[in-house]
């Protein structure tokens, strides 16, 4: 199983006025619309979500969520040579989710820290 979402630019965005392609779209409270409010425009659905969601509702491991959505989706595209699990020689990108609510916490690309480094006692290098 790969998880995925197909959220739209405004995906972890507040509430606003955003583009979708040629349409503005409507975002309130984490919703998106059609400006008259007449139809769903598209998905604000993040990856935390899409994890918290697969372990407490849809019942998988925290290890089978892990592999869902890194694992399996780097090796489905090819890209599990580089990407995909934590591996010497690969790319450091990683997410850390608090324990209790798989909240987004940090964020780590290529190896630096792009978000909530003061979170961990650690020292990234330059």
């Amino acid at each position: 199983v790969a998880l995925i979402t197909d959220a739209m630019g405004a995906a972890g965005m507040g509430d606003g006025l955003y583009p979708l392609g040629p349409l503005q779209v409507r975002v309130q409270d984490g919703v998106a619309m059609l400006p008259d409010g007449s139809s769903i425009a598209g998905s604000t659905l993040t990856l935390d979500r899409v994890f918290q969601r697969a372990v407490t509702v849809g019942g998988l491991t925290l290890a089978q969520a892990v592999e869902s959505l890194s694992t399996t989706p780097a090796r489905l595209l090819g890209l599990a040579g580089t990407t995909g699990s934590l591996e010497t020689g690969k790319l450091a990108d990683l997410v850390a989710l608090d324990s209790a609510t798989y909240d987004l916490v940090a964020v780590m690309r290529r190896g630096h820290w792009v978000l909530g480094a003061e979170r961990f006692d650690v020292v990234t290098p330059a």
